[in-house]
């Protein structure tokens, strides 16, 4: 279970958790992300159609694996997985998923430009954290309670948390095609020691679920 520093705490209560999707090659966005291509180029038509297929093809075949807000009791995520707005918060952006996201949660959106809370339909309150991912990472914990704590993505962010040694389980849905450049998962992240402690292969994903232990 991964350790708070700093001395808040000796250890969380719940899980910290990253669930995301892959290529074959390790990257969970390609080249070129914008507003209408939010994964980038992964060879679809947008929204990460070759990417995330698996959830709505296969989606009897898959059910158990799709991710679960309710599974989490706070979710952390980088400022380009919240939206494309950059610099100063000088346009209207509430998110991707409308006026009721599916989190029904606190969110804790990592920045560098100071916004107030944004509160939504359904529970969800997107935070804005200035101060750094173990800031927003005990804002999280304290949300959650005795409940999981997901690190959301993108992969940049799950690297920083990775590398911090703030995370206790990886959930990888691997899609079995390269996209060779883009946004990749571990890079940058020290070797690390991980226990695989599931794995099944579907027709069009590997779901393998890995314990992080320690950094070697």
């Amino acid at each position: 279970m991964a350790q708070w520093r700093k001395g808040v705490k000796e250890r969380a209560v719940g899980k910290v958790i990253s669930d995301l999707t892959i290529s074959a090659d390790g990257y969970s966005a390609g080249l070129n992300q914008s507003e209408k291509r939010p994964f980038g180029d992964d060879g679809g038509d947008g929204w990460g159609d070759r990417l995330h297929a698996w959830m709505f093809e296969t989606a009897e075949e898959n059910q158990a694996e799709i991710p679960r807000p309710e599974e989490y009791g706070a979710f952390i995520m980088g400022r380009n997985m919240f939206g494309p707005v950059r610099g100063e918060w000088d346009r209207e952006w509430k998110g991707w998923w409308g006026d009721n996201p599916p989190y029904h949660t606190p969110v804790f959106v990592l920045t560098h430009y100071p916004r107030d809370p944004q509160p939504m339909d359904g529970g969800t309150t997107f935070h804005f954290v200035t101060d750094g991912i173990e800031s927003a990472f005990r804002q999280a914990r304290e949300a959650a309670g005795d409940g999981n704590v997901s690190i959301h993505g993108g992969a940049t962010t799950i690297n920083e948390y990775l590398a911090a040694g703030l995370i206790d389980e990886l959930r990888l849905h691997i899609v079995p095609l390269t996209l060779g450049s883009g946004t990749r998962l571990f890079d940058g992240v020290p070797p690390l020691n991980l226990e695989q402690t599931e794995s099944r292969a579907a027709s069009t994903v590997t779901h393998v679920t890995y314990r992080v232990l320690t950094a070697r």
